[in-house]
């Protein structure tokens, strides 16, 4: 699992530097649903990656369970499909464990 991670972290930057051009930072506290919602498949779970890494960090938490993981990132989704305009920070506040 933890190559997955990896390939993710790698593969996130390589998503998002054609975006770079146009805008060098992303502010993920502004991300609404409906922005992940619409975002490529290939690049969702590295905000939702980044998200539950900044949320541990909050708690002094230097470990992140993959179990936890995907199963927030799915009840997140799920949640933002009927809550569009709510940002992901309120979202993974409300449906994190």
């Amino acid at each position: 699992m933890n190559k997955n991670i990896a390939a993710a972290a790698i593969a996130l930057g390589i998503g998002f530097a054609p975006a770079a051009q146009a805008q060098v930072e992303l502010d993920l506290s502004l991300i609404t649903c409906k922005q992940l919602l619409e975002l490529p498949d290939e690049q969702a779970p590295f905000i939702t990656a980044w998200l539950a890494g900044y949320f541990s960090s909050k708690t002094d938490r230097s470990t992140i369970d993959l179990r936890y993981l995907e199963r927030n990132t799915q009840v997140g989704t799920d949640y933002c499909k009927t809550h569009r305009s709510e940002t992901l920070m309120s979202v993974i506040e409300k449906t994190a464990k």
